[in-house]
């Protein structure tokens, strides 16, 4: 299996601790917290990742 290509959210930052960094591959899409590299992914299928990601955007914080 190639090396997954790694890109961190346009959201993150450097400060603070919540990163996230994504990965995609036909059919999935990797998800890693960008400070434990080593630590769990979680995968999805595009549609489920496109879903989250809406919804996570339409959240008011």
């Amino acid at each position: 299996m190639a090396e997954l290509a790694w890109f961190k959210s346009s959201y993150s930052s450097n400060e603070g601790a919540q990163c996230v960094e994504i990965a995609e591959t036909p059919g999935v899409v990797h998800v890693r917290d960008s400070k434990d590299k080593t630590g769990p992914q979680l995968v999805f299928e595009p549609a489920a990742w496109k879903a989250f990601v809406d919804f996570a955007a339409s959240v008011e914080v």
